[in-house]
Parts: C-alpha cells; sequence; structure tokens
C-alpha cells in the first residue's frame, strides 16, 4: 500500500509540475522565446524549442495519466529533467544572470534552485521508476 501512495504522489506532483510549466510558457509565449533567445546554447532554436518543451511537458502529464503508460511516463519524465538539470549545469558554467524560461513561480528560482528541483525530481523519477518495476515483478510473481 505505501508503495502504491508513493508512485501516486510521485505522479501527482510530477503532472503538476509539468502541466503548470507547460502552461505558464504557454500564456506567455513570447517571453519564453525571448528568454530562451538569450541563452548562448539555445539562441539559434528559441522559437522551436518554446513550442517543444511544454508540448513534451503535456504530452509527459498525459503519459503518466494514463494507467498503462505510466512507467514508460516516468521514464520520459527522468529523461527530460535529466536534460534540463544537463542544461542548467551548463548555464552555471557561462552565465548566473541569465534569465530562467520558466513561467510563473519557477521563474523565481535562481539557477541553483533550479538545479537542486531538478535533482530532486529527478529522483523522485527514479524511485517512481523501481517501484513500479518492483510492482510489476510482484504481480508476475503472483500469477
Amino acid at each position: 500500500m505505501k508503495r502504491k501512495i508513493t508512485i501516486e504522489v510521485i505522479i501527482f506532483l510530477y503532472v503538476v509540475l509539468f502541466l503548470y510549466a507547460a502552461g505558464t510558457k504557454l500564456l506567455d509565449y513570447e517571453r519564453s522565446v525571448a528568454q530562451i533567445g538569450q541563452s548562448p546554447l539555445l539562441t539559434n532554436y528559441a522559437g522551436w524549442i518554446a513550442w517543444l518543451i511544454p508540448v513534451l511537458e503535456i504530452s509527459i502529464a498525459a503519459m503518466l495519466i494514463i494507467q498503462r503508460i505510466r512507467l514508460f511516463g516516468l521514464y520520459a519524465a527522468f529523461g527530460l529533467m535529466a536534460m534540463f538539470t544537463l542544461y542548467v549545469i551548463a548555464i552555471l558554467g557561462f552565465s548566473k544572470e541569465l534569465p530562467c524560461a520558466c513561467g510563473g513561480v519557477l521563474s523565481m528560482l535562481h539557477w541553483k534552485g533550479h538545479l537542486v528541483l531538478n535533482l530532486v525530481f529527478a529522483g523522485m523519477a527514479i524511485v517512481g521508476i523501481l517501484l513500479m518495476n518492483k510492482e510489476d515483478d510482484n504481480t508476475t510473481a503472483a500469477a
């Protein structure tokens, strides 16, 4: 029972995070493009990245909601968080003064805060994946 509750909490937190982040980026699209355009790593791709990231976040949130593809959604969530984490590490190497393309409350975090948040969520995805795989093992063994 604890395993199921832990998985549900992880899924819920990811769905809230991804839908909130995607929504704020899409609602203030021009700002997102402008801030992504200031990144030394992403300047040339700002227009399509400003659409791609929210679409990925919404898609992954949907995968997490759909029970039969939830595990795949957790892998996708981990992959996206890993990419975000690598990007933050790269940005910290360039400049701590660059604006974040996040919207809403998330834009108030400094880059080190984003790094911590990303690492926490990546860790939660790993825990969720391990628990779901253990759950599948238990279901298979019982059959």
